[in-house]
């Protein structure tokens, strides 16, 4: 997946890694650990793949549609800031 340069600082030093994405569509969310990114190593901008990004999305649509089921489910606190 490797970016040539950041696109924010300009860095060409990366580090994959693997950290949390949480996913939202109206409303909905799909909390997706363990997933692949490229991280910049000078600014810490993130870079997820095109195709890791796509397999989310299909995969929050098939939950939703019960054509899967998700591993667990979590509950989260949520509190307006106004």
């Amino acid at each position: 997946m490797k970016a040539t340069k950041c696109n924010y600082c300009g860095s060409e030093r990366y580090e994959t890694r693997r950290s949390e994405y949480l996913y939202t569509h109206r409303g909905e969310y799909l909390l997706v650990p363990n997933t692949p990114v490229e991280v910049c190593l000078d600014c810490g901008t993130m870079y997820y793949d095109a195709a890791v990004l796509k397999e989310i999305e299909r995969r929050f649509f098939a939950i939703r549609e019960k054509i899967e089921q998700p591993d667990r489910y979590v509950q989260m606190p949520q509190k307006a800031y106004a």
